[in-house]
C-alpha cells in the first residue's frame, strides 16, 4: 500500500531500522533515532543501488514521489540519476572554484607583486565594495555584458564616473586573465566600450606661475604647525616626488653626506629603483628633521605612532592651513610646479625633468633608462630648481612663465 502523511507520523521508532514502501522503488527509512531518510532503490545494470531523496519532513511525501518519478525518467532514458547527481555536484563545484571572486582574488594576487601596497589595496576595495557584491558568486563564464554593464552603472548613478572606468578597467582584465587560464571564452568587458559616460578631464591642483610659487614657499616657512609636517612641506617642493614616496620615507634610504634619496621599487609606482639628488637646501632640512625623528624609521613619523608614516593628508592639511584651497594647491601639485618652470623657464631638457618625476623615459634606442642615467646633469638640475626656489622666495621682479607657442 502507498504510504500516507498520517502513517508517515505515526509511526514509531523500533530497536531495528524500519523501511516503509511507498511504490516504485520509494521508501522511509526510519531510523531508531526517530530520523526519517527517503531512499529510492533502482537497479542498473543488474546492480542494485540507492539514491538518497531528503529527510522527512523537510522533503514531504509528495516532493519524495516527485524526485523518484524524475529519476525513473532518467532510467527509461538509460541515464543512472546517481551517476547524474555526482556529475551535476561536480559541476557545480567546479563552476563556484570559478567564480568571478575567486578568479578576481587569483589575479590579483599574482599581479599585486608588480604593485605598490596602496595601489593593490585600492583595486581590491573596488573590487570588494562595488563587483563581488553582485558578480562575485557568478561563475566568471557566465557573466554577461548586460550584468556588467549594471554593475558599473551601480557607480555612475552615485556620480562616480572615474570610478566606473576604472573598475571597468579591472573587470576586464580579471577577464581576460580568466580567458588566458581556461576559466572563460569572451570578455564581455570589451562589448562595453563607449558605454559610460565620458570622463570630465581635471587636473591636479597646481601653483605654476612664478610670483605664486614664491608666496607658497614664505607661507610654508612661515608654518606654524609641527616641524615634521612643516619639514614636509618644505621638502616637497625640492624633491617633487609622489605624496606617498615622500611620507613613507625611511631614514635607511638616505645618504646626506653623499646628498642623495634612494627610494627602493616596492614604494615606487613604476616598481624600480629611483635615485633623487639632494640640493644643499633639501640637506639642511633633512638634517634639521633628524635630530627629531632620526632614531626611528621613518623620517616624517605619524604624530600617533612614531612605527607609522605620517597620514596621506598630513600635507594637504598643512597646504589648507595656510589657506590654499583644494583648487589652488595639491600634495602632486609639486610635480607639476616642477615639470613646468623646468621646462618652460630653466629650460632643461625634457627627459631628465621626466627621469627625474620617475616617468617611464627610453632612450634612443628604445631602451628604459636605470636609476643613474644622466645622475650628473641631473644633480645639477635639482641645485639650479633648488637655487631659482631660493630667488623666488626673495619676492623680487618675477618673470612670469611665457608660454610656448603651439
Amino acid at each position: 500500500m502507498p504510504l500516507s502523511d498520517t502513517a508517515i507520523r505515526n509511526a514509531k521508532p523500533a530497536d531495528k531500522p524500519q523501511k516503509l514502501a511507498d511504490g516504485g522503488g520509494l521508501y522511509l527509512l526510519l531510523n531508531p533515532n526517530g530520523s526519517r531518510w527517503w531512499r529510492l532503490k533502482y537497479r542498473v545494470g543488474g546492480k542494485e543501488k540507492l539514491l538518497s531523496l531528503g529527510t522527512y519532513p523537510d522533503t514531504g511525501l509528495k516532493d519524495a514521489r516527485d524526485k523518484r518519478d524524475a529519476a525513473r525518467k532518467l532510467l527509461a532514458a538509460g541515464v543512472d540519476p546517481g551517476e547524474q547527481r555526482k556529475a551535476s555536484k561536480a559541476a557545480g563545484e567546479e563552476r563556484a572554484a570559478n567564480s568571478f571572486e575567486v578568479v578576481a582574488r587569483e589575479w590579483h594576487a599574482k599581479q599585486s607583486a608588480t604593485w605598490v601596497e596602496l595601489h593593490a589595496s585600492r583595486i581590491m576595495l573596488r573590487l570588494e565594495n562595488d563587483v563581488f557584491p553582485w558578480l562575485g558568486s557568478r561563475p566568471i563564464a557566465d557573466v554577461t555584458a548586460k550584468e556588467l554593464l549594471a554593475t558599473v552603472n551601480r557607480i555612475v548613478d552615485r556620480g562616480a564616473v572615474e570610478s566606473a572606468h576604472r573598475v571597468l578597467q579591472n573587470c576586464g582584465q580579471v577577464l581576460r586573465y580568466a580567458i588566458a587560464t581556461g576559466r572563460a571564452e569572451r570578455n564581455p568587458a570589451a562589448d562595453l566600450r563607449g558605454a559610460l559616460p565620458p570622463v570630465k578631464q581635471t587636473h591636479l591642483a597646481a601653483i605654476i606661475e612664478p610670483a605664486a610659487i614664491g608666496g607658497l614657499l614664505r607661507a610654508m616657512d612661515g608654518y606654524n604647525g609641527s616641524l615634521v609636517t612643516k619639514c614636509a612641506l618644505r621638502l616637497a617642493p625640492l624633491v617633487f616626488v609622489r605624496p606617498g614616496e615622500l611620507r613613507q620615507a625611511e631614514w635607511a634610504e638616505f645618504d646626506l653626506d653623499g646628498a642623495q634619496w634612494n627610494i627602493p621599487a616596492e614604494k615606487m609606482k613604476m616598481r624600480e629603483p629611483h635615485l633623487v639628488p639632494l640640493a644643499p637646501q633639501a640637506v639642511a632640512i633633512l638634517r634639521e628633521l633628524h635630530a627629531l625623528t632620526g632614531r626611528g624609521r621613518y623620517v616624517f613619523p605619524s604624530g600617533r605612532s612614531s612605527q607609522r608614516p605620517m597620514s596621506n593628508n598630513a600635507v594637504l592639511s598643512g597646504l589648507r592651513r595656510m589657506g590654499y584651497a583644494t583648487d589652488e594647491m595639491s600634495g602632486h601639485g609639486f610635480r607639476a610646479m616642477a615639470r613646468t618652470v623646468l621646462d618652460e623657464v630653466l629650460h632643461f631638457r625634457p627627459d631628465y625633468i621626466e627621469h627625474q618625476l620617475a616617468h617611464a623615459v627610453k632612450d634612443p634606442n628604445g631602451r628604459a633608462y636605470n636609476r643613474t642615467a644622466h645622475l650628473a646633469e641631473r644633480r645639477k638640475m635639482m641645485a639650479a630648481w633648488a637655487n631659482y626656489l631660493d630667488t623666488l622666495k626673495v619676492a623680487g621682479n618675477v618673470v612670469p612663465i611665457k608660454r610656448k607657442a603651439g
